[in-house]
């Protein structure tokens, strides 16, 4: 007797076990497609278009990297060589006030208006260059304040001396204090400010040429897509992905010539003319505020030792700036003849005739210490004038090569992009 046996009923509310889950079809044939050799052509070209369109935008990065470093190299110099002008217009006015003082009475007009030019330069001066850069405009404020007192005690130092009251003395060393202390600290911290962002500016201009190096890891791909096609079609030669690595290496190449190139003229600036100016710009106002510590020591009488000391150790400095060997050598002997000039004083005033060193000291005479002097302040700002003049035309626009470099650089990338993918899809096509 044959025996039926049912089969098993799910209970109610029991869910079928389910089937191991299928892999989307989709997915399986983009995965066949990649295994099959038309497919892997595809990634090689999406590979060669990438690799080209990097040593395009590469080149574009680094060529405005380096346009906008000369630029602020620009900028950033200007400012500092406007700052140092300020500087050594403020100790230009210091000296004449102080030479002045030593005259008694009524200054003579011909000695009251070359302070009045360099205290009306200086304020103008502040004026434009807290416009130029936000980042100084507290620091510029704060020295334009200090002037006006410096200017106003200058004022009262003077009506002092006309009446012959000694109080004068006072009042003119407590405006040079003011000058020292409330002025100069401020633009001395603007120099060294701006001498940071001009040196980084430079060192961004040199820096900038190594970012096409990168560009050498996309050549390199190109050449590995172009040598793994030559395998798997047996052609040594693909026409597009050669002429792509051409253009993109021949790009690469030039862009590397014109940014190096601009980056050593950069260099050359830097190493010239700007040091050349910085150098000159600290002596003239070394050199002046010496002539200040000069008149000190003749109005102090008797009690000028510590302000000898200061006139020393700044010409010594200067002396040494001034030796440089971006400096015109001139400049040194032209200080020298000073200095001697100053001893001739300083030998008198030693020697207990104080009214000989003063005499000697305010004298207008060819061959006397203000003459010598006045020699050498029209030669090195005759030679800062011309150095700054060169730093800034060698700057100024010079970035347009850099900008121009970067753009053919991104045109050349393209090309090479469409050749590539050219290229490769002639071989594609031939497996159809």
């Amino acid at each position: 007797m044959t025996q039926t046996i049912a089969a098993p009923t799910a209970s109610p509310g029991t869910a079928p076990a389910a089937s191991p889950a299928a892999t989307p079809p989709h997915r399986t044939g983009v995965r066949a497609a990649l295994r099959r050799t038309p497919g892997k052509m595809r990634v090689a070209g999406v590979v060669a278009v990438v690799a080209s369109l990097a040593v395009g935008f590469l080149g574009l990065r680094a060529g405005l990297a380096q346009s906008d470093a000369l630029a602020d190299a620009d900028a950033d110099t200007t400012q500092l060589v406007g700052i140092q002008d300020v500087r050594n217009d403020l100790v230009v006015a210091d000296a004449t006030a102080t030479n002045a003082f030593l005259v008694g009475g009524l200054e003579p007009p011909e000695q009251r208006a070359p302070y009045d030019a360099a205290v009306a330069s200086a304020a103008n001066g502040l004026a434009r260059l807290a416009g130029s850069n936000e980042a100084d405009a507290e620091l510029l404020g704060k020295a334009t304040a200090g002037l006006t007192t410096y200017t106003g005690l200058v004022e009262q130092a003077r009506a002092n001396n006309r009446q012959g009251f000694p109080v004068g003395a006072a009042y003119l060393d407590q405006a040079s204090s003011v000058l020292r202390t409330d002025v100069l600290p401020q633009l001395d911290d603007l120099v060294g400010a701006n001498s940071d962002r001009v040196d980084a500016s430079f060192d961004s201009v040199s820096s900038v040429p190594w970012l096409l190096a990168l560009g050498i890891l996309a050549l390199a791909l190109l050449v590995v897509v172009q040598v793994w096609m030559a395998r798997r079609t047996h052609r040594r030669l693909n026409a597009g992905l050669f002429w792509a690595t051409v253009l993109a290496l021949a790009a690469s190449v030039g862009g590397a010539v014109v940014l190096g190139s601009s980056a050593r003229q950069a260099s050359d600036v830097r190493h010239g003319p700007y040091d050349e100016t910085v150098s000159v710009s600290r002596a003239y106002s070394l050199a002046n505020d010496a002539k200040s510590m000069e008149s000190f020591t003749l109005i102090k009488r008797g009690s000028g030792a510590a302000y000898e000391e200061t006139f020393v150790a700044e010409t010594d400095e200067a002396r040494t700036l001034l030796s440089r060997p971006t400096v015109d050598p001139s400049l040194v002997p032209l200080l020298d003849d000073w200095v001697a000039a100053h001893q001739k004083i300083r030998a008198l005033d030693d020697g207990g005739d104080w009214d000989g060193a003063v005499a000697l000291a305010i004298s207008p005479a060819p061959g006397d210490p203000n003459d010598v002097f006045e020699t050498f302040s029209a030669a090195a700002s005759s030679s800062l004038e011309a150095s700054a003049a060169q730093t800034h035309d060698a700057l100024s626009g010079s970035g347009g090569s850099a900008v121009l470099a970067g753009w053919l650089i991104l045109v050349a990338g393209l090309l090479a992009a469409v050749l590539s993918w050219r290229g490769i899809s002639t071989r594609v096509e031939e497996y159809r």
